[in-house]
């Protein structure tokens, strides 16, 4: 039986000395390959649980495991931020004095040695965005949805092996969510990578092959299919 790429182990993460609970014994796995969308409604602990799976911080209790590895321990998770997790957040993230181009860029200064090479696979990844003519526009410049496509395209830079999206489509007007929910979909199936989209719209985490709910800290229902 082969093992999942990512897995909670009874999850918990409290703040204020415990007196707020965000998380209460979270457990599900997630195979390599799988579109899983996680939903639920404010306060149910959808952002925590998002910064724990990314490695952005750690469980008060229990454990997140990366291909049978527990982050924090077995892997550094500085390395598995940079190399197995692309990151797409609603509010874009992206720097304002950089183009398109350089924006993509970023995540690979800590890996890729050769400009050169960096600057093509930017290139390469704007392009497969539909962002070939807008490379050197900055932020300002860029509609949202603009911005959404130079943000997954810098998401691919490292070849992470999980996109894990954070309410993606927040941002957006409808015609563009759908394009944007259409296009990670699209790299998720071409690429046979693992996608995660945390969202509170029912149309999208029901559309997902997956469908996890949180409410108040608890998995209220997981399972595939």
């Amino acid at each position: 039986m082969t093992s999942p790429l990512l897995e909670a182990r009874k999850l918990c993460k409290s703040y204020d000395e415990g007196r707020i609970e965000a998380l209460r014994g979270v457990d599900f796995s997630i195979d390599a390959g799988e579109y899983v969308a996680i939903s639920g409604p404010s306060g149910s602990g959808k952002s925590t649980l998002l910064q724990l799976l990314g490695g952005l911080d750690i469980a008060t209790s229990g454990e997140v495991l990366f291909q049978n590895a527990v982050l924090g321990s077995a892997i550094d998770l500085d390395t598995y931020r940079s190399r197995q997790i692309g990151f797409i957040f609603q509010a874009f993230y992206l720097l304002p004095t950089l183009s398109a181009i350089e924006n993509v860029q970023v995540p690979m200064l800590a890996g890729e040695p050769i400009p050169h090479n960096r600057a093509q696979r930017a290139r390469d990844l704007l392009c497969e965005m539909g962002m070939e003519h807008r490379l050197n526009q900055h932020p300002n410049e860029l509609s949202a949805g603009e911005r959404q496509r130079v943000a997954i395209a810098r998401a691919l830079a490292n070849h992470p092996a999980i996109l894990l999206a954070d309410e993606p489509t927040g941002n957006l007007d409808s015609v563009n969510s759908a394009r944007i929910m259409e296009m990670l979909t699209g790299i998720q199936k071409k690429h046979g990578m693992t996608l995660i989209v945390i969202t509170h719209e029912n149309d999208i985490a029901n559309s997902a092959p997956r469908h996890i709910r949180l409410r108040d800290g608890l998995c209220m229902e997981r399972g595939k299919g």
